[in-house]
């Protein structure tokens, strides 16, 4: 970053823009401010994720997310430059395989509830969607490199993968297995059986 932050209130948005980090400005509601608000949004959810008793290894890993995310953001902010590389994605697949392993195959549906923390990591996989979706949209307009849209992807699927492990942590005495989803079809089909 060329110009460091020495003065918060410029007051140069003032008039609805903000400066983009190849020194052009859009408007606040631009696809790319969008984006970019996304992504802030998911890595200040992660912060308040690691406001919990965590593992140390998952929050290790989620302390790496969040740097990997700010520089995720600051790809979204100088267009045409790239920050997030295929070994960002790849490092989120091998948390994916290493967490998976050690949980039982899902049957049912989960609802997102369970240990505050698993709560939180659920909190955090909808906001990553909600980010994803945003870069894809952003990308149907704009040049995108990939390996923001794809890391999104996979940090939407550990979150998921992580508040499994969080739900049978039991670092706060609540832990133990999901919380499944009552499907009202699927308790009839039982008792026809």
């Amino acid at each position: 970053m060329a110009n460091r932050l020495s003065q918060i209130a410029t007051r140069t948005g003032d008039d609805g823009t903000t400066g983009l980090g190849d020194g052009s400005r859009v408007s606040k509601d631009h696809l790319r401010i969008q984006a970019m608000g996304d992504v802030d949004e998911l890595n200040s959810q992660i912060g308040v994720l690691l406001a919990e008793p965590l593992p140390g290894d998952v929050r290790e890993l989620l302390v790496t997310i969040q740097h990997e995310l700010f520089n995720l953001g600051g790809e979204l902010c100088m267009p045409g430059y790239t920050l997030i590389k295929d070994e960002a994605v790849l490092r989120l697949d091998e948390a994916l395989a290493h967490y998976n392993e050690t949980l039982p195959r899902l049957k049912e549906f989960i609802l997102p509830a369970g240990t505050r923390s698993a709560a939180l990591a659920h909190v955090c996989r909808t906001v990553a969607r909600r980010a994803e979706r945003a870069v894809v949209t952003l990308a149907s307009q704009d040049t995108i490199n990939a390996a923001p849209r794809q890391y999104l992807n996979r940090l939407s699927d550990l979150l998921f993968v992580l508040a499994r492990v969080l739900n049978r942590a039991n670092l706060d005495g609540l832990g133990g297995d999901d919380v499944y989803w009552h499907s009202e079809r699927l308790k009839r089909q039982d008792e026809d059986a």
